[in-house]
């Protein structure tokens, strides 16, 4: 039986953040009543056209997943569980906002069989919070972690930010600190990014965002004061103690199968990359949703490469040799300027970037492999 990941799309927001380009919608009751029976008939058409298969990870991502009720994730967990395998010790995932942190509605999350929950933290300072539009508080960030473990979640993952306007090494400080005092498992850290479509795409903010050497030096003190409280790194922007790396992450850093369901959801399955459209109105509307390939050859090497470089692991040249025919000599070649520059080693037949090679990783993974 095939292995996969399971991706659902939960495209609503109470507010939408002005740095966030993801497809949201604003929350409506009817709208998302609406759109939980679509995903269930999604998922039952994808078992009648394709089999059952075996889920290793489930991923309900947005937008933010627990404006749906308790209720609502039950009766999508249960038809999961109708048209997938799912492991016996499956990490099923829901992404949460801060601001939702009631002990009991969380334990009733728990129950419904969500076992890990990712919450949007940003940071652990308020000013910082304000700056991007969050409807938190750093107090309030602290509680929903602390109410969760309390409602039975042992595997409790953040997203913080690098690069916030107004952030430097003593505020980041802070907001480490405060990690390494609360019960979590796993820690994003992301480098704010400037997105076409969004409010902060204007002057004003991005002559105030700390400069690239900064944000450079924000992130290896990151690196380091997280490993120094048990978060080992183990991809460019994820740490985690031990055992805790997220599963289902890693079928996208491995170049596995996961298929996706809901409005803007992707997939890649059976040697095929597509993609859902983002329209809410269209999903709920057909019988079963539109997907749009994307790329109908997505494993080849270059692919694979880029992806394992994103890796602390790096890239396995015997492992590529299996499945790919490339020239290992002329990579080996343009690897060792990079490696005289610490920017990668090259430890038996892996290459592995270091940190200092992951702040260029783009540059250096596209003269590697191009």
């Amino acid at each position: 039986m095939d292995r996969l990941g399971v991706y659902i799309h939960i495209p609503f927001c109470a507010k939408k953040c002005p740095y966030c380009d993801f497809y949201s919608v604003r929350y409506n009751k009817d709208l998302v009543s609406r759109y939980v029976d679509a995903l269930v008939r999604n998922f039952r058409a994808f078992r009648d056209k394709y089999g059952i298969h075996k889920a290793t990870s489930v991923y309900f991502g947005g937008g933010t997943p627990l404006l749906l009720s308790p209720a609502q994730f039950d009766t999508l967990l249960s038809s999961i569980s109708e048209c997938f395998d799912i492991d016996e010790n499956a990490e099923i995932t829901a992404e949460a906002n801060p601001s939702m942190s009631d002990r009991t509605r969380l334990s009733e999350y728990r129950k419904t069989g969500i076992n890990r929950i990712s919450f949007g933290a940003q940071s652990f300072c308020d000013d910082e919070l304000k700056a991007l539009g969050r409807t938190h508080t750093a107090d309030g960030a602290k509680r929903a972690v602390v109410n969760a473990y309390d409602a039975g979640f042992e595997n409790i993952s953040a997203d913080i930010m690098l690069g916030i306007l107004g952030q430097n090494e003593e505020s980041l400080a802070k907001t480490i600190d405060i990690i390494g005092n609360l019960p979590l498992s796993h820690i994003s850290a992301y480098m704010l990014k400037i997105e076409e479509n969004t409010p902060y795409n204007c002057d004003e903010i991005k002559n105030a965002l700390p400069d690239d050497d900064s944000v450079a030096e924000l992130y290896l003190f990151a690196c380091k004061e997280l490993e120094e409280r048990g978060f080992l790194q183990y991809e460019i922007s994820n740490f985690a103690k031990q055992g805790r790396q997220s599963r289902h992450n890693l079928l996208y850093w491995k170049s596995l199968d996961y298929v996706g369901f809901g409005a803007a959801a992707h997939s890649c399955f059976r040697g095929s990359r597509f993609a859902v459209p983002c329209d809410i109105g269209a999903y709920i509307e057909d019988i079963t949703q539109q997907e749009v390939i994307t790329d109908d050859n997505p494993c080849t090497f270059s692919e694979y490469a880029m992806l394992r470089l994103r890796l602390c692991e790096g890239l396995s040249l015997y492992k590529a040799k299996e499945r790919f025919d490339f020239d290992e000599k002329e990579l080996l070649r343009r690897a060792e300027k990079y490696r005289v520059n610490n920017l990668l080693k090259i430890e038996n037949d892996r290459i592995i970037l270091t940190r200092q090679g992951f702040l260029v990783s783009n540059g250096i993974i596209a003269d590697l492999i191009v």
